[in-house]
């Protein structure tokens, strides 16, 4: 048996690409009319960050984005998941002025990336809101805020839908809603839905996707041509004791409030879930419970609002049932308590282990559960410290996990369409600043002119897009 026959090979047309996110790369915070973002105000702030750092400059990728592009160029992937800053394309949404300069710069980029045979993949919202919605509107716990993303992505439809036919339009909401508004560690920093949760937060979300889907519909979709999905993150759920049904139903609950919060309204019924409802209504104080109720237009709307399901994958938990305190507060509404294996290999990241069969599961539970859709990986990856060139780590994780998506793909019959590798460069991440590293390229963040060099696993992934294979 040749090498050639040990290699697992994706079907003809799979999508290869590399993931990033605005805030976390471009820099240039204040540069070309570009408004405040919530991210500006939380790092500028300071106290939020592990190194005190903050996305002013990042990567520089709003000046350097032809560099960046050569740079997939060498990886040999078919497309760029990017997103885009809201607030550098209309400054201020109350009063909604588009600025041209912002404008312009993604024209730029997106033509770059076409003439490079890259599809542009676009997110429109990864995290980082105009600072002025959160002040003046209140934020995501707010239904008031649900026009203003319309008109935003209307307007991204208008300026870029001629060349762009894949939009994403929320990344991991449960991670900027609970991380955003309930432990605060993410901006804009609120604790004060720390009882609520983050539902109503939640709600709004899925109501102004469903919103942007139907208009896409209404207004673009004959001309265009695209495709509009949602990008969902969750952990794998696995109960270790797999004969204890109390474990099973905290793994369930587990995935439900992490993943089926957002997935079944959107691609099953237009609601939440039922065992979620039933979990909520029991822990109701007063009869009243704090997950929002859809109206019968609404689930018309939300139902069947997506062309493709987006999941991050990044790893595993073991679940078991958590004691039952009687307090209403998030924490407390999963009733899950999760866990790690000693023999899993972490990452950088202190919550990352490296567990490839569960996103092969997680890959086959969503066609089980959400009706069988077109997926793609839109991110996946893995993390190591500052300065790591030789990531050995990485390249087996990355290996490992795209085996499992082929297993997924030939085996267990999942409509995987591609695999987006989070990220192509070492970034801003977030609360840890740049104490973690993702990309398959190293960034020196000493250096002004900010430096990229390739990691092991640029090699290793540009084998793996040349081939079709891994």
């Amino acid at each position: 048996m040749t090498s050639e026959d040990k290699r697992r090979h994706f079907p003809k047309g799979f999508v290869w690409g590399v993931a990033t996110a605005a805030y976390q790369i471009e820099g240039a915070w204040s540069d070309g009319g570009k408004g405040q973002s919530i991210w500006d105000a939380f790092t500028h702030a300071g106290g939020h960050v592990s190194d005190g750092s903050n996305g002013d400059v990042a990567c520089d990728s709003y000046h350097k984005f032809e560099d960046d592009v050569i740079l997939m160029k060498q990886l040999g992937v078919t497309s760029y998941r990017l997103s885009i800053s809201w607030s550098r394309v209309i400054p201020d949404p109350l009063n909604g002025t588009v600025n041209p300069v912002g404008v312009a710069y993604y024209n730029r980029l997106i033509d770059t990336l076409l003439a490079n045979g890259i599809t542009p993949c676009v997110t429109l919202y990864h995290w980082d809101l105009p600072l002025v919605l959160e002040e003046e509107v209140g934020g995501w716990p707010k239904e008031q805020i649900i026009p203003y993303f319309v008109d935003y992505a209307e307007t991204c439809f208008q300026a870029f839908g001629d060349r762009v036919t894949m939009w994403i339009t929320f990344n991991e909401p449960m991670v900027f809603t609970s991380m955003g508004y309930v432990s605060g560690e993410h901006a804009p920093g609120r604790q004060d839905l720390a009882e609520v949760g983050p539902y109503a937060c939640v709600h709004n979300v899925i109501r102004a996707h469903a919103q942007v889907y139907r208009m896409y519909q209404d207004k673009f979709q004959s001309d265009q041509n695209g495709h509009v999905g949602i990008s969902l993150n969750s952990d794998w759920a696995e109960a270790p004791e797999p004969k204890r049904p109390e474990d099973v139903s905290a793994a369930e609950l587990y995935l439900l409030f992490s993943l089926g919060i957002l997935a079944h309204p959107i691609f099953v019924d237009g609601d939440y879930p039922p065992t979620l409802k039933e979990r909520m209504a029991a822990r109701a104080k007063g009869g009243h419970s704090r997950l929002p109720v859809f109206t019968e237009e609404e689930k018309a709307y939300v139902k069947g609002s997506a062309d493709f399901f987006g999941l991050n994958y990044y790893t595993t938990r073991y679940v078991v049932e958590g004691a039952e305190d009687g307090k209403s507060h998030y924490r407390g509404d999963c009733k899950a308590e999760a866990s790690t294996d000693p023999q899993w290999i972490r990452g950088q990241s202190e919550w990352l282990y490296s567990v490839p069969w569960g996103l092969r599961k997680l890959l086959s539970y969503i066609r089980g559960q959400y009706g069988s859709p077109r997926v793609y990986v839109t991110e996946n990856g893995f993390s190591d410290s500052p300065g790591t060139v030789q990531d050995r780590a990485r390249q087996t994780y990355l290996h490992q996990h795209l085996v499992a998506v082929h297993q997924a793909l030939t085996e267990d019959g999942v409509d995987v369409l591609g695999y987006f590798c989070w990220t192509l460069m070492d970034n801003f991440e977030w609360a840890q600043g740049y104490t973690e590293c993702f990309g398959l390229f190293h960034v020196d963040f000493r250096d002004p002119q900010r430096k990229r060099t390739a990691k092991e696993s640029a090699k290793f992934f540009k084998e793996v897009t040349s081939t079709n294979s891994v």
